[in-house]
């Protein structure tokens, strides 16, 4: 059965198989952010009892338990199945280079 991917506003979650190897678990608090919004300080966030992130160079990777759920002050939460995904924030291109979109 193929897992589905999520979108919330810039953060796009992408199914994978497995975190790579190599990868450094990162550490934990009461909540795993995977993005803070620039303008606003609201953060795209999951409580860490069920959501553990990774890194790999400068990829981040989520393995998500049973029950986890996607938060955001602006945004509908998302109630995320169980796997393991690769983040992926939303760039825009402009004439100095790549960033980060403003969420």
């Amino acid at each position: 059965m193929k897992r589905a991917q999520y979108r919330q506003g810039d953060v796009l979650l992408i199914p994978v198989s497995d975190v790579p190897a190599g990868s450094v678990e990162e550490a934990k608090d009461t909540r795993v952010v995977l993005a803070f919004g620039e303008v606003t300080g609201h953060a795209h966030a999951i409580d860490s009892a069920v959501a553990t992130t990774f890194t790999n160079g400068d990829q981040r990777y989520l393995v998500v338990a049973d029950g986890a759920i996607l938060k955001h002050e602006e945004h509908s939460p998302l109630c995320l199945e169980p796997g393991t995904y690769r983040v992926q924030l939303q760039r825009e291109y402009e004439p100095a280079g790549w960033r980060r979109v403003i969420d």
